[in-house]
């Protein structure tokens, strides 16, 4: 294992001290327990969300003006503990309400729900929805139920919007369960991630092998099959996709390719290119789109796809301008 770090045990810690440093116009860290917030308080819904550690941007990377108010990181592919989601709530509280957006990892619901009923003991309006994108399966080791995985830069952004512009919670909620409906992703892996405390791959894989439909934890996916070229990954992904829903000739859709933290963008470019050419042949119009890495999976090579059907409503939103240190336009 080779990574930039001292140690081990410190390396959530420090990770927030850098960030906090990079970007103390935007975040503020507290540290006991761990939560990341807005810089400023707000007037507004406020958006909480969190999960593991090692899916950088994800979350702390998209708290600020037009997303998250707080993030909640855990330890390393470990859920935060529902204390962080009561003090984050605690201190967001203005009385208009918190939304928590949860992944759906066991974990993770079982404990956003503990925060929620303890916030709402004391009188907090909290509401939750729960992010389940994965077409790739149906539960896998981490879940019951389908994984929550690159959607989630959409439901941040979306209800990230709709809360900025002085919505309700009701509305947040409303947009929430939109993307909820219209969104969904895929992902796959050339490369197993290392995690730092264990020092060695999740999984072995040969040089010649790929697996289709991981998770961002890199538990298993679908299947595993022999190397193909980038237009046959995009079509194997965009088919399991586009058939979920179905999407269909007409719909304009934001697309995200998503990089699981080692992919090269040059590589991500190339997918994108090939995912634009299936989407023009199934009559989609990709009107917004992002490529980069947004949602990793520490140091996986790989990538992920995500589309969401839209409407002009969703678009103004997804416009509407946004300030956080991993996204940033119209400000």
């Amino acid at each position: 294992m080779k990574k930039i770090l001292n140690n081990i045990d410190d390396v959530i810690v420090e990770e927030l001290q850098g960030m906090q440093k990079a970007y103390n116009n935007l975040i503020k860290v507290n540290y006991d327990p761990i939560f990341v917030t807005r810089a400023n308080n707000t007037d507004k819904v406020a958006l909480v969300s969190g999960g593991g550690s090692g899916h950088e941007p994800l979350h702390a990377g998209f708290v600020g003006y037009g997303m998250l108010d707080a993030a909640c990181p855990g330890a390393i592919f470990t859920s935060p503990t529902p204390d962080q989601m009561e003090e984050a709530t605690k201190q967001l509280n203005n009385k208009k309400g918190v939304v928590f957006l949860v992944k759906n990892y066991t974990g993770d619901v079982m404990n956003f729900q503990m925060a929620e009923d303890l916030c709402k003991a004391e009188g907090i309006d909290v509401r939750s929805i729960v992010i389940d994108d994965d077409v790739s399966v149906k539960d896998s080791l981490y879940t019951t139920g389908r994984r929550g995985v690159g959607a989630t830069v959409f439901f941040e952004k979306i209800c990230g919007a709709s809360a900025e512009r002085g919505d309700s919670i009701d509305k947040v909620l409303e947009y929430a369960n939109f993307c909820k409906e219209n969104a969904r992703s895929m992902g796959m892996a050339l490369t197993s991630c290392t995690v730092p405390a264990v020092g060695k791959p999740t999984f072995d894989i040969s040089d010649e092998e790929i697996e289709m439909g991981i998770g961002i934890h890199g538990e298993p996916g679908r299947e595993r099959i022999k190397i193909i070229t980038s237009a046959k990954i995009a079509e194997t992904m965009m088919e399991a996709i586009c058939s979920d829903i179905p999407y269909k000739n007409g719909d304009d859709v934001i697309c995200m390719v998503n990089g699981m933290g080692a992919t090269p963008l040059m590589e991500l470019y190339t997918l994108y290119n090939d995912v634009a050419k299936i989407a023009e042949k199934k009559g989609l119009k990709i009107v917004r789109n992002l490529v980069g890495n947004y949602v990793t999976s520490i140091d996986m090579a790989g990538a992920s796809i995500s589309l969401m059907k839209v409407n002009d409503d969703i678009i103004k939103l997804w416009d509407y301008p946004v300030h956080t240190a991993a996204l940033r336009w119209g400000m």
